[in-house]
């Protein structure tokens, strides 16, 4: 299959993966040669429809030059066109191959050709890209090598999950997290601009924050691109294998992050394999108070008003028992397309105001705002970094752990 033609199915697999009944697929793609009898079985038993059609897109791309042209025919015959008209869209968008110099387009006739089910596509389908007007391309996107970049198709491209947990139990001896919802409404915003379809709990014990993030991980992403979690709370320091540091419930249990992380894993959560996966934990990594240390520079130093900084850290508390809990230390597959993003370095204070929210967050959200149209996650967190560590009397230090396979670009509005 040409190149343009596997970009069209990559840019338009959200939407067929959304849309595409597969059942009446598979009698013509193996009268056409395009699967043989053993494939459409392998086919049919990926699972449910999204994920059946999933694996019939990709599978496609890899079965010869006619693969595209027969399959934009047999969805018409099936009565899926409006999806073949979507992909001969993405197909006429993509920049044209460069053609020798002497070699001049050809003039066609775009709606007819399009639902002309005799036509050699192979042969002609180059030719129709060129004779297409020339349309305004958004720069950012079509200079990426889109090998190395996730593609964010879906709308929404994905669901993101905030838990803001600010007042907490008597029992638990924490105290109440003021500012904390200046934070959340900040991302609720950001993230709902950012096209995610956003969904917020407040003030959640802890097994009732295990009960949502399992409630997440176990929906159908198969039509999205994308999940995000949001953890704003009290944090510790706790026994860990993969990813450091834990969260409290509001009834003053804690939750390792890497037990958090590892309900959206590959294992776990198969509707969301190959595609990234972002955490984003506003919490304190222990007790430790940074007071950094002299450097030759114009830094500003941004000192809090007195009275009004508080952290979110609470002491290190060693597991009962024999040590973490069985589903935190047990064997876990190598996680791969995930990332989280810490407020603190492991062991150290995250720093919150009352009237402003955390300056993570608040670094973040700005991060965001300037710069989601153009730079990847990654650079625009090391801006983070960069900015939260100039700040304060009290030092803090943003990081994270990355296991993305790639470049990580926001689709924003």
């Amino acid at each position: 299959m040409e190149e343009a033609a596997r970009r069209a199915l990559r840019r338009g697999r959200a939407r067929l993966v959304a849309g595409l009944s597969p059942e009446p697929l598979w009698r013509p793609l193996q009268q056409r040669g395009l699967f043989t009898p053993t494939m459409v079985e392998e086919l049919q038993s990926a699972g449910s429809r999204g994920e059946q059609a999933r694996k019939l897109v990709i599978d496609l791309e890899t079965r010869g030059k006619q693969a595209f042209p027969m399959f934009l025919s047999i969805l018409r015959d099936t009565g899926q066109g409006d999806l073949a008209d979507m992909l001969m869209e993405e197909y006429q968008g993509l920049p044209a191959a460069p053609q020798p110099v002497d070699l001049q387009p050809v003039q066609l006739d775009i709606h007819a050709e399009k639902h002309n089910k005799n036509v050699n596509f192979p042969e002609r389908l180059p030719f129709l890209v060129q004779a297409k007007s020339e349309r305004p391309r958004t720069p950012a996107v079509d200079k990426r090598n889109h090998d190395l970049v996730y593609e964010l198709k879906a709308d929404p491209c994905g669901r993101c999950l905030i838990i803001n947990n600010v007042t907490f139990s008597r029992d638990s001896c924490l105290s109440p997290r003021d500012g904390s919802d200046v934070d959340c409404k900040k991302l609720e915003k950001r993230f709902k601009a950012l096209r995610f379809d956003v969904l917020t709990r407040r003030n959640l014990p802890a097994q009732e924050m295990v009960s949502e993030l399992q409630r997440l991980a176990r929906r159908d992403h198969s039509a999205l691109d994308c999940c995000i979690v949001v953890i704003l709370s009290h944090g510790c320091q706790t026994s860990h294998i993969q990813f450091p540091g834990g969260v409290y419930g509001t009834d003053g249990t804690p939750i390792p992050i890497e037990k958090i992380v590892n309900y959206f894993n590959g294992s776990n959560c198969p509707s969301l394999r190959g595609k990234p996966k972002l955490f984003f934990i506003q919490a304190c990594g222990g007790e430790q108070k940074d007071r950094g240390f002299e450097v030759d520079h114009d830094s500003p130093s941004d000192e809090a008003p007195e009275g009004s900084l508080e952290s979110d850290a609470v002491p290190f508390q060693t597991p009962l028992g024999n040590g973490d809990e069985p589903d935190a230390v047990a064997s876990l597959p190598t996680p791969s397309d995930i990332l989280v993003s810490y407020s603190t370095f492991p062991g150290f204070v995250s720093w919150r105001e009352v009237s402003s929210g955390s300056w993570y967050v608040e670094t973040l959200d700005s991060v965001l705002e300037q710069h989601a149209r153009s730079e990847d996650l990654l650079n625009m967190l090391l801006r983070v970094a960069n900015a939260v560590s100039a700040r304060g009397r009290y030092k803090q230090i943003p990081g994270c752990f990355n296991f993305l396979r790639k470049k990580f670009f926001f689709s924003c509005k």
